[in-house]
């Protein structure tokens, strides 16, 4: 995050503004000084400031109007007036344009200092704020959500039409699919984004304590309520919620989520003032949540409250296409994590992960992924570096490898036997100490042969060795 200057002081008189900078900036504060509005504005254009001091009464543009322009084009500067009328009315007009503060004359100058302590901080706070949000708009751009098959493509044709809507979405999918990826995708491309998104596990809280965490409590409602306490739909007002696991939801609590969808309002446990509340309820399931209507353990009114807009997230078996392209995600983002230099996947590794069904999907994929490049001593996963469940190779069995396996899905079978010869001649060279002939002799090929094969399979540069 680029760091803000700090004081941009303004002031038309020359002997005004020389004392008040040499007093800031003999208190350890940085002082950038001019004497008109208009100069001021072009500094401002040029360089972000954390707190501008400034004159109401200056010819041309005004304090108020840079006050004005600054609360439109500079979010994290707060603005403090220097004025000569103590009046009630200056102080109100100035604060209800939005100055952080005002000082009159003759200055304080120590009322001063902790005025523009407290803007500084302030300032800083904003600007950490407005940095993390659009971090986070940039983590969950749509572009991150992998995927260039046509299923993921039908869920990005929908995304794109409801990201602007306030319609209650149900995302449904298998464990480890990506749906609360996708629930923060809609939330930070949405017009909902500056406010905050809440997620909360349906099936990871206890029946008799999930009422209090989405709908607040007041105090004495329950032993150890001894304060009033907000709950996620308070807390997500202006936002959105995201309950996960919708389908395990006791059925007390569905009636009563019922009501706040229909209500747009929650009342706190052993409260009886109902509190309006403004939410975009996403939820997810990776149940079928129509079965569990139809056998009465889950309201039908409920389910179509919340399956407004469906979106349905197939599993990583169903989209293989799309494995390579998250594969080489998931090792970016793994050796940028490790500081490692960007590694590899080799065409057999490659071909394994491919012929692999997910059954914990993406979540599993990128876990596989973390422990490979963590576990891996070269630049390159090779088949022997992923779980022996993914790679047929048994850990116990220190390097012995086996023939790969032919799935229903066929095998590119010259770049499988390409692939096994590079890992032999790799094995033979490390055993000979570098020495070809030796590795030939390994190998039961001559030296020539050898050093053809190297050729033929690109090993020259990994395999710079000159000794024979």
């Amino acid at each position: 995050m680029k760091q803000l200057a700090q004081i941009l002081l303004i002031d038309d008189e020359p002997h005004n503004r020389e004392a008040l900078s040499l007093l800031l900036t003999g208190s350890g504060f940085q002082v950038e000084a001019v004497g008109t509005g208009e100069e001021a504005l072009k500094v401002l254009q040029q360089t972000p400031y954390a707190v501008v001091i400034t004159d109401l009464f200056l010819p041309g543009v005004s304090g108020i109007d840079i006050l004005k322009r600054v609360k439109i084009d500079y979010p994290y500067t707060n603005v403090v007036l220097i004025t000569g009328n103590a009046s009630a009315e200056t102080a109100v007009e100035s604060m209800k344009e939005g100055a952080f503060d005002y000082i009159t004359k003759p200055i304080d100058f120590e009322k001063l200092k902790i005025i523009v302590t407290k803007a500084l901080e302030k300032s800083q706070l904003v600007a950490e704020n407005l940095y993390l949000r659009q971090q986070l708009r940039g983590k969950y751009a749509f572009d991150n959500i992998i995927g260039h098959g046509p299923a993921m493509q039908r869920v990005f044709s929908r995304l794109e039409k409801i990201v602007h809507t306030d319609s209650t979405i149900l995302i449904l999918g298998e464990s480890g699919t990506g749906k609360e990826l996708v629930a923060r995708a809609i939330h930070f491309n949405g017009t909902r984004r500056n406010k905050p998104i809440i997620a909360i596990n349906c099936g990871a809280i206890p029946a008799e304590l999930l009422e209090s965490e989405l709908f607040g409590h007041v105090r004495g409602a329950f032993t150890g309520a001894v304060a009033d306490k907000p709950g996620k739909f308070e807390l997500a007002d202006g936002g959105t919620v995201f309950l996960d696991e919708i389908g395990t939801m006791p059925p007390p609590l569905q009636m009563k989520l019922l009501r706040v969808l229909q209500e747009q309002e929650i009342e706190r446990v052993g409260g009886r003032k109902p509190i309006k509340i403004n939410v975009r309820v996403i939820s997810a399931t990776n149940a079928d949540l129509e079965a569990d209507v139809r056998a009465g353990r889950f309201r039908e009114d409920l389910y179509y409250r919340l399956n407004v807009i469906p979106i349905l997230l197939p599993p990583l078996r169903e989209r293989r296409e799309d494995i390579p392209l998250l594969v080489r995600h998931f090792l970016q983002k793994s050796c940028q994590e490790m500081q490692r230099n960007l590694m590899s996947v080799s065409p057999e590794a490659m071909q394994a992960l491919e012929n692999y069904d997910w059954p914990g999907n993406v979540r599993e994929m990128e876990n596989v992924i973390e422990r490979s490049v963590a576990l891996t001593d070269g630049d390159r996963i090779g088949r022997a570096d992923l779980p022996p469940d993914i790679g047929g190779l048994d850990e116990d069995a220190g390097d012995d490898r086996i023939a790969p396996r032919v799935t229903e899905r066929g095998i590119d079978m010259p770049a499988t036997v390409a692939e096994m010869e590079r890992e032999l001649i790799r094995d033979a060279l490390r055993i000979g100490n570098g020495i070809k002939a030796r590795a030939a002799a390994l190998l039961g090929i001559n030296r020539t042969t050898l050093v053809e094969k190297i050729k033929r399979l690109g090993l020259q540069e990994e395999l710079s060795d000159p000794r024979s």
